[in-house]
């Protein structure tokens, strides 16, 4: 089997991406971060999910992004609350965390080397998405590119990283569908961004709206939309 490594935070996107990166046949290397998060319970959400979909292995780098800040994620800065879908595609959210995507990215590019695996997934979404830049195709093809450039296996033309992002131009309610012909567990999912009591979704963050927005438009229940 080919081995691929799967960038897993635990939500709906990254859960359906490792799921069907199983289905095509991969060996998943499960990758996960602390990086100083405000919703640290989607770190249990990633191990429950990587165990169910069976990962070859699944590693957690702590990185703590709180040093810098900048982000509601990783600072003392309020998460928005109960936006429209429209406006939250209007310019770049609080919660946006400065190079997230680049430096989770990174870290994938240096295990998928150790491992001398050609393919990295990512769940990044560009539809119903909410204003971040490094979720865009465009930077995707711009990190493939720095990716066969920087590595040792590229330089020598003998393997060319590859980077999938399955989901990039479904909506949300695409991924429902697509997750739930997968057999992906939405219960072992995690989503909001600020976590009620640390326990529960808090339903309107933009991550909580968009994922009720999905499920709703595919006709889908939620498992974890109705917690108290």
């Amino acid at each position: 089997m080919p081995k691929a490594v799967c960038l897993l935070s635990g939500g709906l996107d990254s859960s359906t991406c490792l799921a069907l990166a199983r289905q095509q046949g991969f060996a998943c290397y499960a990758l996960s971060f602390d990086y100083g998060q405000r919703h640290r319970i989607e770190m249990e959400a990633a191990a429950r999910v990587a165990a169910a979909l069976g990962a070859a292995r699944h590693v957690t780098l702590k990185i703590d992004l709180r040093a810098f800040g900048g982000s509601a994620l990783t600072d003392d800065i309020a998460v928005p609350k109960g936006r429209s879908v429209e406006s939250m595609g209007e310019g770049i959210p609080v919660t946006y965390v400065p190079a997230r995507n680049t430096i989770f990215l990174a870290c994938a590019l240096a295990w998928a080397e150790t491992l001398e695996a050609a393919d990295i997934f990512l769940g990044v979404n560009a539809i119903d998405y909410s204003g971040y830049p490094d979720c865009r195709p465009e930077f995707i093809e711009a990190f493939e590119r720095t990716a066969n450039l920087a590595t040792k296996a590229g330089v020598e033309g003998r393997t060319r990283v590859r980077i999938h992002t399955p989901l990039i131009r479904l909506s949300k309610a695409d991924i429902v569908r697509l997750a739930s012909d997968l057999g992906l567990d939405f219960g072992l999912t995690w989503s909001c961004y600020d976590p009620l009591e640390g326990a529960y979704p808090c339903g309107a963050c933009d991550s909580c709206l968009l994922r009720a927005k999905g499920f709703e438009e595919a006709g889908i229940e939620d498992p974890i939309g109705r917690r108290p």
